[in-house]
Parts: C-alpha cells; structure tokens; sequence
C-alpha cells in the first residue's frame, strides 16, 4: 500500500512552467551577477579577478548597449567583412606607396648622366 507524499515533485508539472517564467522573466529584464576574488600575500596584491555576468535576451542587451558580438569577427561575419575591407584598404594604400617610390626611383635613375 501506497500513501501519497506531502512534498511536492520537484519534476512535475507545475515546476516546468515556473521555470520557464523565470527564465521568460530573466531574459526579458536581464539580470546582472558580479563578483571579485583578490589574493594578497602580506598586503601585496598577486591576483584580481573580475567577474561580470549579464544574462538577457539580444534585444534587452542591446538596449543596455551591449553588442560585442556584432563586432568579433569569431562571431559575426558582418564584422569579418569589415575587418576584410579595412585589412584590403590599408593594403592598396601600402601597394600605391610603393609603386609611389618605384616611379620615383626610376625617374632618378633615368635622370642621372
């Protein structure tokens, strides 16, 4: 015999739909987790570390300004392209500058007697 059990089910069908709220909640207001570890040795500072966690959804960390990914070339392929472009524009101007100089070389050498 069976006798039902007063604590509820941490796997039933009420504690999906709380966590997705609080998930929906999060990611819609964003939440924001900092934290500092500091080593000292006899009031000499070795280590800090600095951690920052921000989690929310891309529209919410955007209105925070928060859009490093749209500018890592790992991550976005607008910001290898662009990275691509700049990469290809300093190089005509280095490849202008040198035949820049080859001109001149060559004047000067037609010049001479």
């Amino acid at each position: 015999m069976t006798t039902p059990s007063r604590l509820p089910d941490p796997y039933g069908q009420g504690s999906g739909a709380n966590l997705a709220d609080i998930l929906e909640r999060v990611l819609d207001k964003g939440i924001v987790i900092a934290g500092d570890i500091r080593i000292n040795l006899l009031d000499i500072e070795l280590l800090t570390i600095k951690l920052r966690l921000v989690v929310a959804s891309v529209d919410k960390a955007k209105e925070m300004g928060i859009d490093w990914w749209e500018s890592d070339p790992a991550l976005s392929s607008k910001a290898r392209r662009d990275e691509l472009t700049r990469e290809n524009a300093e190089l005509r101007e280095r490849l202008a500058r040198l035949e820049e100089l080859g001109l001149e070389t060559r004047r000067a050498q037609e010049e001479r007697p």
